[in-house]
């Protein structure tokens, strides 16, 4: 291999200070899910590893390292929310990713508002400026290329209703970056905000 490259085997470990995986394969989109137990419980956090599969039916997933609350009351309720995190609320979102108990609603301990859905029961965050109604298509579980289980789940959900600030719609157009979008980096603490400056334009070649 040329010297000037590291390379490794993520089995034999990356031999760095830290994992670079989450740098490299990122800003990644902050998947802050809104899930209810069926029973009055809310609960809000944010994922990691998030991102957009389907155009039409729109859908959206995300992974749960662990069985933790979301995937449980995802699984559960079959509905979740997507609320957008922008540099305002980041503090927020860094607040509700604690790792508290189920009886703990992260809306109050992040100092959001939970927002009724108009076609799911999960609550929305009130603050953020764009959010996505989500019914659960699939729930998997990933594996290796061996065919082992690994203990993360990747939760799809079909979007059913979105909502949208008007003041992020100019022309008709999303403004992604009039949003202050905020994405996640890699690192312990890294994340990145979305500005107009970083914009470029690059149209498909015609074929």
């Amino acid at each position: 291999m040329p010297s000037d490259t590291h390379s490794y085997e993520p089995r034999q470990g990356h031999g760095l200070p830290h994992d670079p995986f989450n740098a490299i394969v990122g800003p990644r989109p902050i998947g802050w899910i809104g899930t209810h137990d069926g029973a009055g419980g809310r609960n809000l956090a944010p994922y990691s590893f998030f991102n957009a599969f389907n155009y039409v039916p729109p859908i959206v997933g995300f992974a749960s390292v662990g069985a933790k609350d979301t995937l449980r009351n995802a699984q559960a309720t079959g509905e979740f929310t997507w609320n957008l995190v922008t540099r305002p609320l980041a503090e927020a979102m860094n607040a509700s990713s604690a790792a508290v108990g189920p009886e703990v609603d992260e809306f109050v301990l992040a100092g959001v508002s939970p927002l009724a859905s108009m076609r799911v029961q999960a609550p929305r965050v009130a603050q953020s400026p764009v959010s996505f109604e989500c019914r659960v298509t699939q729930v998997l579980q990933l594996q290796t290329a061996a065919g082992d289980a690994v203990e993360t789940w990747l939760v799809l959900g079909e979007v059913v209703a979105v909502h949208i600030a008007r003041h992020l719609l100019v022309e008709g157009v999303y403004d992604t970056a009039a949003a202050q979008s905020v994405v996640r980096g890699g690192g312990a603490a890294d994340y990145f905000e979305i500005t107009p400056a970083a914009l470029f334009r690059m149209h498909r070649p015609r074929s």
